[in-house]
């Protein structure tokens, strides 16, 4: 007796925060059930027979209403219900995300001579991403990046950046970010809220994330893409050093401008090589 229902994505996922809300035709509700981890409602109170209106709600994607007719039963078998997410496309399946180094850059831009610009990278990081299952704002990420690779196409100027000056790679190895939160900011956007520890310094750093969409590799795996930005100002990780050319131009600008492309593979690995 009583209702039962099954609540996913189009890709099929369970919508583990679902709520499945029955009114009679007074508009009156007589029973609100909420999804378990497997994205199923089951409610026992059986329910008169008559019609009622079945509406399937969950932060993030769109709600939806059908009809349903009870029988002397007392039984409401919806079936399987698919919501749409709200905005956008489909969000990656839940679960452990690999990033896949290979396949994503992590880059800055650091303005010279106040006319033009510097770009670099890190040819050395690694990352894990976790898509929560119930509600994607409680999805975390966390990566490592070996300050020694950074790379900008001259060894004079690489050099200079991994000594005392900047990054001073020999004390300080490894520049690292972990994630707290994430804050909607439109469709297939978000904020990333997290720390990121830098030259032996711990600051809040805000990420401005868009997710690309998730495909199929030819290796049998599933990926997701994304791309993020931010600033940095380089006084903040107590990256002093400066040098004043004529007019009182800087060299080098106090401000980065950080740029992270991201290909993640599904699962707690990379595939073989």
């Amino acid at each position: 007796m009583g209702l039962t229902a099954r609540i996913r994505t189009r890709d099929g996922w369970a919508v583990s925060h679902a709520v499945v809300t029955v009114t009679d035709m007074t508009g009156a509700q007589v029973v609100r059930a909420e999804a378990d981890t497997e994205g199923v409602v089951h409610d026992t109170i059986a329910l008169a027979p008559g019609a009622y209106t079945v509406i399937v709600t969950a932060v993030g994607y769109a709600p939806t209403a059908s009809s349903a007719i009870v029988t002397a039963s007392g039984r409401a078998e919806i079936g399987t219900v698919t919501l749409a997410r709200r905005g956008g496309a489909e969000l990656p399946p839940p679960g452990p995300w690999t990033i896949d180094p290979a396949h994503s850059s992590v880059g800055a831009v650091a303005q010279h001579l106040g006319i033009s610009s510097v770009h670099g990278r890190f040819t050395d990081f690694s990352g894990r991403i976790e898509i929560a299952p119930d509600e994607v704002a409680k999805s975390r990420v966390a990566a490592v990046i070996s300050a020694a690779s950074i790379d900008t196409g001259n060894g004079m100027r690489d050099g200079h950046l991994k000594s005392p000056d900047f990054l001073d790679v020999e004390t300080y190895p490894e520049i690292t970010y972990r994630s707290s939160g994430l804050t909607p900011a439109g469709s297939d956007r978000w904020t990333v809220h997290g720390e990121l520890t830098l030259h032996g310094v711990v600051r809040p750093v805000d990420l401005d994330l868009a997710y690309l969409g998730t495909g199929s590799d030819p290796w049998g795996g599933t990926r997701a893409a994304f791309r993020a930005t931010t600033e940095l100002h380089r006084e903040d990780f107590a990256m002093n050093y400066n040098q004043v050319v004529q007019a009182g131009i800087a060299a080098i600008g106090a401000t980065l401008k950080v740029e992270l492309d991201i290909q993640a593979v599904q699962g707690d690995s990379l595939p073989a090589a």
